[in-house]
């Protein structure tokens, strides 16, 4: 079960840790541990959705929508909207 999530839980953590590695300054006021949940919550959402459309795990095009999300997910909370 673990290995189903895991694409999830490394992109979601390291994206949020280069995200406060690269934009210092910018996101002093977030914390890594929101923008981390968001983003591997959000990931999750996408693999799972991936394998309900493709009807099996590990498809190109799922990943792929993966990062985007993520990359959408770490925008909105750090630097859109939702941010604190």
């Amino acid at each position: 079960m673990f290995g189903f999530f895991a694409p999830a839980f490394a992109v979601g953590m390291l994206t949020a840790t280069f995200a406060k590695l690269l934009w210092r300054r910018a996101l002093k006021g977030v914390s890594w541990r929101r923008l981390s949940l968001w983003a591997t919550a959000c990931c999750t959402v996408v693999l799972v959705g991936g394998l309900v459309a493709f009807g099996q795990d590990g498809k190109m095009a799922t990943y792929a929508a993966m990062v985007m999300v993520c990359a959408l997910a770490l925008w909105v909370v750090g630097f859109g909207p939702l941010r604190r």
